[in-house]
């Protein structure tokens, strides 16, 4: 780099999609990168509050409620490092007679946070999909399997809306255990289910099926994080968002390249013993062009989360996906 590049500082996950940002085989025109990676329940915390880096992976849902609210560091550009069908996330208390969406109402719900995207979404997929009627849901709130797990933004809920944090000592697994909640919606796999107990279940046992059907119907893959720059640093530099845009492009696709030379190489470089049916189910079903970045492909389902962010009581006003995203970046 030269004198005159910019000194900056970026952190993110080290996502297969982001890795050659972050160890400097892509390079940011313009910029001397300073790049750490940094797991996401570290990171988030640091983007909400400190603004720590000057470009950040960020949980969009934490996002659109600032945006909203006027008090967001940065602006984004429309780069989705993390994206995960959820309904794998929704598991339920054996005997506890949920055996359908429906039979989640009146029912008290262990949950992470509130706020966070992975919760957004499978809330919303609830009541869009299902019928679930969201406002007779109580919510626990907390680590899953131990830990100190807070919510990372203030939340501003109706009267009558409970969302109750765990004691000190306890934990989302442990409740469901114990029959103080009844369900839990995680993104990460609790220790129970994968020590076989059979006190926990997945509401979705075929939760595969189910997540293909629903990418079928809505043309939805969500998105759950993505990357923001610092708002001083744009408006001095514009032309900041479209270099920090094509890198992570260009990083994704030396990903997706390597991963595509990897299914149909002579030697399972991977350990995965079924590699070969989900590259072809998913490109299949996707298409080549399954993890998209920019706003034009993905702008209906952005606009899906702004509303339910809205409707599930977050975000303080109706955004839209300009609202959100640096033009630059597009």
């Amino acid at each position: 780099m030269t004198d005159h590049s910019l000194k900056l500082t970026l952190a993110c996950w080290d996502h297969d999609r982001a890795q050659a940002v972050l160890d400097g085989r892509v390079t940011i025109k313009g910029v001397d990168l300073e790049a750490d990676a940094l797991p996401t329940t570290t990171l988030f915390p640091l983007a909400v509050d400190a603004a720590t880096y000057d470009i950040t992976e960020m949980s969009l849902s934490s996002y659109i409620m600032q945006v909203a609210s006027g008090t967001s560091v940065y602006r984004a550009i429309p780069v989705f490092l993390s994206r995960a069908f959820r309904h794998s996330g929704f598991y339920v208390r054996s005997g506890a007679g949920i055996h359908t969406p429906k039979d989640l109402e009146g029912r008290t719900v262990g949950v992470p946070e509130y706020q966070m995207t992975a919760a957004l979404w499978m809330r919303g997929l609830l009541a869009s999909e299902y019928g679930v009627d969201l406002s007779t849901i109580s919510y626990r709130t907390g680590g899953l399997d131990g830990g100190v797990r807070v919510e990372r933004l203030a939340l501003d809920l109706p009267p009558g809306f409970v969302v109750q944090p765990m004691k000190e000592g306890e934990n989302l697994n442990d409740l469901l255990l114990s029959g103080e909640v009844d369900a839990l919606f995680t993104p990460k796999v609790p220790r129970a289910f994968l020590q076989k107990d059979p006190r926990i279940q997945r509401l979705f046992p075929d939760y595969a099926a189910v997540e293909r059907a629903y990418y079928k119907k809505t043309g939805f893959f969500p998105v759950m994080h993505t990357v923001g720059i610092r708002s001083t640093l744009l408006d001095a530099h514009p032309w900041l968002a479209g270099a920090v845009f094509d890198a992570f492009v260009e990083s994704r696709d030396i990903a997706l390249h390597r991963l595509q030379e990897i299914w149909l190489g002579s030697a399972n470089r991977l350990s995965l013993p079924w590699l070969h049916e989900t590259m072809e189910t998913t490109r299949d079903l996707m298409g080549d062009d399954y993890w998209p970045y920019g706003l034009d492909k993905n702008r209906a389902e952005i606009e899906w989360m702004c509303q339910q962010s809205v409707d599930q009581h977050l975000a303080t006003r109706r955004l839209q996906p300009e609202d959100l995203f640096v033009r630059e970046g597009s």
